[in-house]
């Protein structure tokens, strides 16, 4: 292994970091928007609660591991540099292990995103639907509607 082997990582690591802080970004400024809003107590609100603070939790960690990818890397680089081979390559391998660890974090992180999102998207589809539970998100035309009825959805 040579001293440019760790350093491909570097763009792709700095770049995974950007992504990371922007998730954050926009995670502290939905929890803040929740905060400000009048309907804070809704149950729909309380329904979210639990995945954001997991979400919190979530990007903490896979920042935490990201860097530790970064400067890990860093030192593999400094270990080349050296000729500590040995010693670069361990740092090299832990890096990458760490990297990994960092994205099946994002993965999850990403997987409680979409189901907040289908928790809106539930709580949206029963305040449409008109009381006789019969509309357009219930799979059955409206009467008057000209359009193909729509498969049920599960």
């Amino acid at each position: 292994m040579n001293l440019a082997t760790p350093a491909l990582l570097f763009p792709a690591i700095s770049l995974l970091l950007l992504a990371y802080t922007n998730r954050f970004l926009t995670l502290a400024q939905v929890i803040r928007q929740l905060h400000a809003s009048p309907g804070r107590d809704s149950a729909l609100v309380k329904r979210q609660i639990p995945g954001l603070k997991r979400r919190i939790v979530l990007i903490q960690y896979m920042q935490s591991f990201g860097v530790l990818s970064f400067l890990l890397c860093a030192l593999a680089m400094l270990a080349l540099f050296m000729h500590a081979g040995l010693t670069g390559q361990a740092l090299f391998g832990i890096s990458i292990v760490s990297l990994a660890i960092s994205l099946v974090l994002s993965l999850l992180e990403v997987l409680i995103s979409t189901n907040a999102l289908a928790i809106v998207v539930e709580d949206f589809e029963r305040q449409s639907r008109p009381p006789g539970g019969e509309g357009e998100f219930s799979g059955k035309t409206v009467p008057g509607n000209n359009e193909c009825p729509r498969p049920p959805q599960a």
